[in-house]
């Protein structure tokens, strides 16, 4: 396994110049199973394994948020051999406790998404996971199902009425700026205890954003891979980050 040049291993770890947060956009297990005359499901198998070596990359490389979209709101819409299969698949990887070396290696995980949509038995292994991992500290991993961006702002809105409301009488009107309302949404997000993303990267050689983060990518490093997920490795990880370290970050200054 290649090492990073010095330069980059520590551009994870200096303050002034943070590479703290990675979310990836995993695509291209479908076509990767096509290519190799697989089964759909058995591209979905290896882009798990994929998953698990990301994570422990992160954790080598002192990166303490990795965020990980593993099946969209959009994807219902896939054909419904592949939702069973990947609803398999997320059975298959608790009852195996395939997490059970990165919860070892100290891996924090956490779900995010309208979970109603799935079984109870999903259900529960999620919570029995987050609750499982919850002391550790090496990375947080948060794991995106039945997610979508525009879901996340339209549930944080929903939440924002209803906190108005309790506050307020009907008659009053409260005096807020569009600043106020930015930092008050930003605050009821999935994801508002995690610092936003630096750097998203897309695999397959896709290029867009499928509705994903929409609110946190507003500063976001984009990097696309050309490699299908299933074949996503340490080198290609190299790559972002070398294309990370190519970047001035002005944040619109």
């Amino acid at each position: 396994m290649n090492d990073l040049n010095p330069d980059l291993r520590s551009l994870s770890k200096v303050s002034s110049l943070p590479l703290r947060h990675i979310a990836v956009i995993m695509d291209g297990n479908s076509r990767w199973a096509a290519q190799h005359g697989l089964r759909t499901k058995d591209g979905h198998r290896k882009g798990a394994e994929a998953c698990r070596n990301l994570i422990l990359d992160c954790i080598e490389l002192g990166i303490p948020y990795l965020s990980l979209f593993a099946f969209s709101s959009e994807n219902w819409m896939r054909s419904a051999s592949e939702v069973r299969s990947l609803m398999a698949l997320f059975r298959l990887m608790i009852a195996r406790n395939e997490i059970a070396d990165l919860h070892k290696a100290g891996a924090r995980f956490r779900f995010i998404g309208n979970r109603t949509n799935f079984s109870q038995v999903l259900q529960a292994g999620m919570l029995e996971i987050e609750e499982r991992t919850a002391r550790n500290n090496a990375i947080s991993v948060t794991v995106a199902v039945d997610y979508g961006g525009q879901w996340d702002i339209a549930q944080a809105v929903l939440k924002y009425i209803k906190q108005q409301s309790a506050a307020c009488s009907a008659s009053m009107v409260p005096d807020l700026s569009v600043d106020d309302v930015m930092r008050d949404l930003r605050a009821l997000l999935t994801t508002s205890d995690l610092p936003d993303p630096d750097l998203c990267i897309r695999s397959a050689g896709e290029q867009r954003l499928s509705n994903f983060l929409l609110w946190q990518f507003a500063y976001t490093e984009l990097y696309f891979s050309n490699a299908y997920w299933p074949d996503f490795s340490r080198n290609d990880l190299e790559q972002a980050l070398e294309h990370y370290a190519s970047r001035v970050r002005n944040f619109g200054r």
